[in-house]
């Protein structure tokens, strides 16, 4: 008996390690688009609209210097934010304006820097500078050289810092280690002189350091040890260039590492790295990190609004393609999202298009039940809370609706300055990173 009790015991913790967000503690967003990426927390009691000018729910602003398009992360009351600070950099063009332009900053000297800042008051607590110099890779003219999301466990932050490579602090911001990860170029298929900049952020998990490398040549996803940075195991990918982020399905039976690929998205082992799954999925330009919702993963991305796919999460070997197989449980119409990740409420799938257009699927079915426009251009990921989608447009406006298959505008707020990062949600608090400053939205004085 007592050994059933321990067995009960455990499975019990595995199955509440894989709850949704909104089961997780509040005070926490440990990497990009939160626990597991799913992109939601809940009891949170966020503002539907705020004044950027008046400070009218908003708690706080602290400028953060240079360039940078990473979202905050949060964990207890630190909240860490990279950047690459430089004395003079073009601006990041927005919408399509800058086409598949590059920017050559490969001749001024970049400073590549993490911040933690107290979530209370806003204030800088320490900063640190690995590293200093040129670029090793260029950028596309709407990237930055600081565009990866970092991750903590609440002991250590680690960061990639692009071509510069993979770095590790403890949370009082003392170095731990440093891994070169080789040039980071992805860029146009077929155009090897094509660099955009590397954008794929780390992902932790028992104690391990995922990052997914796909560019040019040499691809490749390597797990690392998070206490020292050594090499645990390293898998060779022969994919097309791509910037998503991978993601973590924890199950009693074992967790899954979901990650996207321009010919096939696959499941791999976190402890070995062996191959679990694959899907045949051949699109350009993918860029949105794969979403698990209950039993369903959802894919998405490409160049030009492709459609979802939605897969039985679980199964093992072939799951087929875009055309059909047994893993393949629905496909939605054409029109998905191009950079950024759908988020899942109540059984509803919610994304926004780069050019505005907002659309809500039905999980259980893919079939679509609105689709309206928004004003702006979008690559931030949309979060939720409370039944509040947040949706932030790259020229400033923050749009917020109702999660659900009805369309209910429940507020505007325009920041003053662009957005390209995906907001962060943790301690009651809406964390928006902007073009020059750290926003820290939440009701004040009773305010709503």
């Amino acid at each position: 008996m007592p050994h059933a009790a321990n067995r009960s015991l455990l499975l019990l913790a595995l199955l509440l390690t894989a709850l949704p967000p909104r089961l997780a503690a509040a005070d926490e967003w440990p990497s990009f688009r939160g626990r597991f990426a799913h992109g939601v927390a809940d009891g949170q009691r966020l503002p539907t609209e705020w004044d950027a000018a008046t400070g009218r729910n908003v708690r706080w602003k602290t400028p953060i210097p240079g360039l940078g398009h990473s979202s905050p992360v949060v964990w207890g009351d630190r909240v860490f934010v990279t950047t690459a600070v430089a004395d003079q950099v073009a601006e990041p063009v927005l919408g399509d304006e800058g086409g598949i332009g590059l920017e050559d900053d490969r001749e001024r000297e970049i400073a590549w820097r993490i911040y933690a800042l107290d979530l209370a008051s806003g204030e800088v607590v320490w900063q640190a500078e690995p590293y200093r110099g040129a670029p090793r890779a260029q950028r596309h003219v709407k990237a930055s050289h600081a565009n990866s999301t970092p991750a903590t466990d609440g002991k250590t932050v680690v960061a990639i810092f692009g071509s510069q490579g993979l770095v590790a602090f403890d949370v009082g911001g003392r170095e731990l280690w440093r891994r070169d990860l080789g040039v980071l170029d992805p860029g146009l298929y077929g155009d090897p002189a094509s660099q955009w900049g590397h954008s794929s952020s780390p992902v932790l998990w028992n104690g391990r350091v995922f990052v997914q490398v796909d560019r040019h040549a040499d691809s490749y996803l390597a797990a690392y040890d998070l206490t020292d940075g050594r090499e645990i195991w390293r898998v060779a990918r022969d994919e097309k260039p791509i910037w998503a982020t991978p993601t973590i399905r924890p199950t009693p039976g074992g967790a899954e590492l979901i990650v996207v690929g321009g010919d096939f998205d696959r499941g791999y082992d976190p402890e070995t790295g062996r191959e679990l799954w694959r899907f045949a999925r051949d699109l350009e330009v993918k860029t949105t990190t794969p979403l698990v919702a209950g039993d369903t993963i959802v894919l998405s991305g490409g160049y030009r609004g492709r459609p979802l796919y939605a897969l039985a999460a679980g199964r093992r070997g072939d799951l087929g393609s875009t055309e059909g197989g047994e893993g393949l449980l629905w496909a939605s119409e054409p029109g998905g999202p191009y950079t950024s990740t759908p988020v899942v409420v109540d059984g509803w799938v919610h994304f926004v298009r780069n050019t505005g257009i907002l659309t809500v699927l039905s999980l259980a079915t893919g079939e679509t039940a609105y689709r309206e426009r928004l004003e702006g251009n979008f690559s931030a990921s949309p979060v939720a809370s409370d039944g509040k989608i947040y949706l932030a447009a790259e020229e400033g406006t923050v749009w917020t609706v109702a999660a659900g298959p009805e369309f209910e505008l429940l507020g505007r707020s325009d920041m003053g300055e662009p957005c390209l990062a995906s907001p962060a949600i943790a301690g009651g608090t809406l964390l928006l990173r902007c073009r020059s400053h750290l926003w820290a939205i939440g009701a004040t004085d009773g305010a709503d």
